[in-house]
C-alpha cells in the first residue's frame, strides 16, 4: 500500500482540527451515521475547554488505494516544541491560513521550521466563506512570506487550494463547484512524495512523542527510516551521542487507523507508529537493531524563556481539597512531564520542598499547573520570571526577547503603543489592515509580556488580538514598572464576614466572597494605594438592644474581581504565591507571619542599600 505522511500546521484558531474531521468523515473512516464528538481530534478536557490543541496527535485515512498519515499539530507558540518534532516525521506539511486574517506569528514560526526541513508545502487558504474573507490577498500574503523565509524554488512554486473546513469543501478555483475535500486529497497524492525508506537496512525509528499508558507503560509514537519490525523483537536504543540507553523486547507494535491504534504484526520503514515495552527510553532517542551504531539527527527544540517555582502547599488549608500534597508526589508528576515533554525542563532548588519548572511560556504552564490540578494535586506557584542567559563574548545580560504582533481598531493604537513602550517594546512594523483596524509588530522583552495580556483586552475593550512568539535572545533592556498598586492581607484565621467586607470596600476592590474560609497572611483584596495593608475581614457588626430598620442590616456588596489561573499567575509580586488545589485558588504571601514579613523587608533593603 502507497504512504504519504503529512503534518497540518498553521496559527491557532484557523482551523486545523476541524478540517482534520472533515477528512476523516469524507474518506470513510467514521460510518455515516457514527456519532463522533465535534473536533475529535481534541481529546484532552483542557483542549476542548479552550478551543486550543496542546497535543500533537497522529491519525490516518486511506483514498484511493494510498494510507495517509495525518498529524494534526499545536499552533499555540507555547507548544511549538511539539510542532518541531512532528515535521522530522513527515514528508509534506499542509499549511492552513485564514482568509481574513492572512499569516500571523504562529504561521511563520511553524513555517520557517518546516522550510528548513525541506518539506514541500500545500497551501489551504480556508475559511473563505467569511464576510471579511480576502483570498487572494491572503495568497500573495502567504508568498511574500515564503520568500521572506529563503523557501526554495520549488517550495515557492506552492499549490494552493481555497477551502471552507467548517463546510467540508476544497477547491482550486473560487469558480468550482463546492462539494467535498476531494481534491485536497488528490492533491495530497500527488504532491507529496512516498516516504524516503530503506526496508531492506537494520531497523532504526527516531522516538517522536511519548504517553504513558495504564495498561501498555511508555508508549513511544515515531517514523520507521530503516528496515522492518514485528513485536517481540529485541531492540536497543540510543541517546542523541550514541551512548546506548537499554535493552528490551516491544511487547506491542500499533498503527494509526483513524483516531484508533489498532495492533499490527509487522510495519516496514517510513510508517508511522507506536510501540510498547521499553522502560527508560524517552523523546529524541533513536529505538534500533542491535547491529546499528549511529543514532537518528535529532532536531535540538528552542530553549525555554520563563520558569515558576512549584512547591507544596504549606498554607493552614492545605490538604483540604487534594489527595496528592507531598513534595515526594509532586516531583514525581513533574519528573514524568519532563519526560515526555521536552519543552519542559524540572529543577531540583535546594529547598526539598520545591521545584523550578522551565517552559515556553505562561500558556504552557498553565495548562500544566490546570492538568495537575485536576489530578487532585495542592501546590503553591511563584510569580513566572524570564531566564536570561550571558553573552560569553562580551559577558553582557541577555534577555528573551519575543515577537508580538496585535490587531486593533485605528482608535486603540494610542494606548497599545504606549502601554508596549512602557514594557520596553520596540515598534517594528505598522500598518493598516482594513476594516478600521490596525497591524502593529513588536520585539517585546518577555518579562514585560507577564499578565499584560488582560490589561490589554481591558485597553481594547476586548476587540483587540494579541499573537507572540520566540523572537531570539538581545541585551537587557532595563527596569520595568511592576503592579501599582499594594494588596489586603487577611490578619486572622477564620470565615470571611459580609460585614467586614462592605467596611473594606472603601480601601480597595475585593478578590472574594463573603463566607469563605481565610487565613493570616491570604490576600483577600487589591489596596487602593501602593503600599499592603493587613485587615481583618472576620469583623462583623456590634449588636446592640436598640431594634433598627431591616435596611441598615442588609449589607449590598460589590461582587468581587475573578481572577483565572492565568490571571493569578500574573497578578501575584514576588513575595506573593497562588495556592492552587482541586477546587479553588487563593493569592498568599510566601510569608504568612507579618513579623517575619517585617524582618525579610528590612533584610532586603539593607541589602539594597
Amino acid at each position: 500500500m502507497e504512504l504519504r505522511n503529512i503534518a497540518i500546521i498553521a496559527h491557532v484558531d484557523h482551523g486545523k482540527t476541524t478540517l482534520v474531521d472533515h477528512m476523516l468523515r469524507q474518506s470513510g473512516t467514521f460510518r455515516d451515521n457514527q456519532q463522533v464528538a465535534e473536533r475529535a481530534m481534541d481529546s484532552n478536557d483542557i483542549e476542548r475547554e479552550r478551543g486550543i490543541t496542546i497535543l500533537a496527535k497522529c491519525t490516518s485515512v486511506a483514498w484511493k488505494g494510498a494510507r495517509i498519515n495525518i498529524v494534526d499539530t499545536p499552533g499555540h507558540a507555547d507548544f511549538g516544541g511539539e510542532v518541531e518534532r512532528i515535521l522530522s516525521m513527515v514528508d509534506g506539511v499542509v499549511i492552513l491560513v485564514d482568509a481574513a486574517e492572512g499569516p500571523m506569528p504562529q504561521t511563520k514560526f511553524v513555517t520557517s521550521k518546516a522550510l528548513r526541513l525541506g518539506l514541500l508545502p500545500i497551501v489551504i487558504i480556508n475559511k473563505v466563506d467569511r464576510s471579511d474573507a480576502r483570498p487572494h490577498e491572503v495568497h500573495d500574503e502567504v508568498f511574500d512570506l515564503f520568500a521572506a523565509l529563503d523557501a526554495n524554488d520549488t517550495q515557492l512554486d506552492f499549490p494552493t487550494l481555497f477551502a471552507s473546513g467548517k463546510n467540508g469543501w476544497a477547491v482550486a478555483d473560487l469558480d468550482d463547484e463546492r462539494k467535498d475535500l476531494s481534491a485536497l486529497f488528490d492533491l495530497i497524492l500527488s504532491r507529496v512524495p512516498p516516504p524516503k525508506a530503506e526496508p531492506d537496512k537494520p531497523f532504526a525509528m527516531l522516538a517522536t512523542t511519548l504517553e504513558l499508558d495504564p495498561y501498555l507503560g511508555r508508549v513511544l509514537t515515531g517514523r520507521i527510516h530503516a528496515g522492518r519490525i514485528r513485536p517481540n523483537t529485541t531492540v536497543k536504543t540510543m541517546d542523541r551521542e550514541g551512548k546506548q540507553i537499554e535493552t528490551g523486547r516491544l511487547t506491542k507494535l500499533l498503527s494509526f487507523r483513524g483516531l484508533e491504534r489498532v495492533p499490527v504484526d509487522e510495519a516496514v520503514a517510513g510508517d508511522i507508529v507506536a510501540i510498547a515495552g521499553l522502560v527508560k527510553t524517552t523523546v529524541a532517542d533513536t529505538v534500533c537493531d542491535p547491529l546499528v551504531t549511529e543514532p537518528i539527527h535529532a532536531t535540538p527544540v528552542d530553549p525555554p524563556t520563563l520558569a515558576m517555582t512549584f512547591s507544596i502547599n504549606d498554607s493552614p488549608l492545605s490538604g483540604r481539597d487534594g489527595d496528592k500534597v507531598t513534595s515526594r508526589q509532586i516531583r514525581d508528576r513533574l519528573m514524568r512531564e519532563a519526560e515526555g515533554n521536552v519543552a519542559i525542563r524540572v529543577r531540583e532548588t535546594e529547598n526539598a520542598d520545591s521545584f523550578e519548572v522551565a517552559g515556553r511560556g505562561e500558556l504552557q504552564l498553565g495548562v500544566l499547573i490546570e492538568t495537575m490540578r485536576r489530578e487532585g494535586y495542592e501546590l503553591s506557584i511563584s510569580r513566572p520570571r524570564v531566564l536570561f542567559k550571558t553573552d560569553p563574548a562580551t559577558g553582557q545580560r541577555l534577555e528573551p526577547i519575543e515577537e508580538v504582533q496585535v490587531d486593533v481598531d485605528d482608535e486603540f493604537t494610542g494606548v497599545v503603543v504606549e502601554k508596549m513602550s512602557q514594557r520596553k517594546a520596540e515598534m517594528t512594523d505598522m500598518r493598516p489592515s482594513g476594516g478600521g483596524k490596525t497591524r502593529i509588530t513588536f520585539h517585546a522583552p518577555s518579562r514585560g509580556l507577564i499578565g499584560y495580556h488582560g490589561e490589554f483586552l481591558t485597553d481594547t475593550r476586548g476587540t483587540g488580538i494579541m499573537n507572540r512568539m520566540f523572537h531570539g535572545y538581545a541585551p537587557f533592556r532595563g527596569a520595568i514598572p511592576g503592579r501599582h498598586t499594594g494588596v489586603l492581607i487577611s490578619t486572622e484565621n477564620g470565615t470571611a464576614v459580609a460585614y467586614a467586607l462592605w467596611n473594606l470596600e472603601e480601601r480597595g476592590a475585593m478578590l472574594i466572597d463573603p463566607g469563605v474560609d481565610v487565613y493570616q497572611g491570604m490576600i483577600i483584596g487589591e489596596h487602593s494605594r501602593g503600599n499592603d495593608l493587613e485587615v481583618n475581614p472576620l469583623k462583623g457588626k456590634q449588636l446592640t438592644n436598640i431594634r433598627t430598620t431591616s435596611k441598615d442590616e442588609a449589607v449590598r456588596l460589590t461582587p468581587p474581581r475573578r481572577l483565572s489561573l492565568e490571571q493569578a499567575i500574573a497578578y501575584v509580586a514576588d513575595d506573593e504565591l497562588v495556592e492552587v488545589t482541586p477546587k479553588v485558588f487563593r493569592l498568599r504571601k510566601q510569608l504568612l507571619n507579618p513579623h517575619d514579613r517585617k524582618r525579610a523587608q528590612r533584610a532586603a533593603e539593607a541589602e539594597s542599600a
